[in-house]
């Protein structure tokens, strides 16, 4: 017996009438008598006296009515306490994130969960890919932004499709930046700041070509804020990715693209098989929703 049969059979018993029912219910006359009908015939029993203008219960009918009204206010009961549980979800997820450009489409994301579960808080970890992967294999981070490359074989993730564009980090007064874009041959004899992971290095590597090996590199820096301190000091220039001086000071540090352009991309990503906390789960189904990015 369907739950909604028993509501169609309920608005009949108040009505007394199946053609002002299925007005109510919004179905046709002959589409709720059926219903009636083949419930009747599945309980083998005679529910209603149907009298000219209204109908009537039988005994049967009755027994049904009080059965019906103890079902569905049970069924609506449980609706209600899952609604609520869903409310009170509570605790905190931890994410790990780099300064790239992708952290722009997080706090839409945040603000919308907490909309849904207002209980919920997040900790914001910032560091480099590597970094935080190492936090989510021993169970320190929920989820992490990980800018590509990056190895993701024991994850799930959602990868963003926003670019992430590298770039020279500069003063403004320096020779280069009269300069639209900067080339590998504009930096073969400058002094760098590379970022320490080693993925991105080897992606370094292949955009420098055959000047890399004659680079003066005198720093590599897994943050950028304090590359950006040795930059503002004339110490030498780094290349970093955009997202990074997303909030720096103009009159202090500018940059420049690279010519030709090298880009990058970022996922969204947990560990595959990990025990999560209810609001970890809660939140990574909620983020495959909202990003409509269900893929990996």
């Amino acid at each position: 017996m369907e739950l909604r049969v028993l509501r169609y059979f309920l608005t009949v018993v108040r009505e007394e009438n199946i053609t002002k029912a299925s007005e109510v219910l919004h179905i046709t006359q002959p589409t709720l008598s059926r219903q009636l009908s083949q419930m009747e015939e599945e309980m083998g029993v005679k529910l209603f006296h149907r009298g000219t203008r209204k109908i009537s219960l039988t005994n049967e009918g009755i027994l049904l009515r009080r059965r019906a009204e103890e079902i569905l206010q049970l069924v609506e009961k449980t609706e209600r306490e899952l609604v609520e549980q869903e409310e009170q979800v509570e605790g905190k997820v931890s994410i790990g994130c780099g300064e790239i450009a992708s952290v722009q489409l997080l706090p839409e994301l945040f603000r919308s969960f907490r909309e849904k579960y207002p209980r919920v808080s997040f900790d914001i970890f910032t560091a480099t890919a590597d970094l935080v992967k190492e936090q989510m294999d021993g169970g320190l981070l929920d989820l992490g932004l990980l800018l590509e490359p990056v190895d993701v074989e024991k994850y799930d993730f959602i990868r963003f499709a926003m670019r992430e564009n590298w770039v020279v980090l500069m003063r403004p007064d320096d020779p280069l930046a009269e300069k639209a874009c900067i080339t590998a041959e504009d930096l073969a004899s400058a002094p760098l700041i590379l970022p320490r992971r080693m993925r991105v290095q080897s992606e370094l590597a292949s955009w420098f070509g055959d000047y890399y090996e004659k680079l003066d590199v005198v720093f590599t820096s897994n943050l950028n804020t304090n590359g950006a301190i040795m930059v503002e000091s004339g110490l030498a220039y780094s290349i970093v990715v955009e997202g990074a001086v997303y909030l720096c000071d103009q009159s202090k540090i500018t940059y420049r693209p690279l010519k030709p352009s090298l880009t990058a991309t970022s996922v969204l990503a947990w560990k595959r098989g990990m025990p999560f906390s209810l609001a970890a789960v809660k939140f990574i189904a909620f983020a495959k929703c909202f990003l409509g990015m269900d893929r990996a």
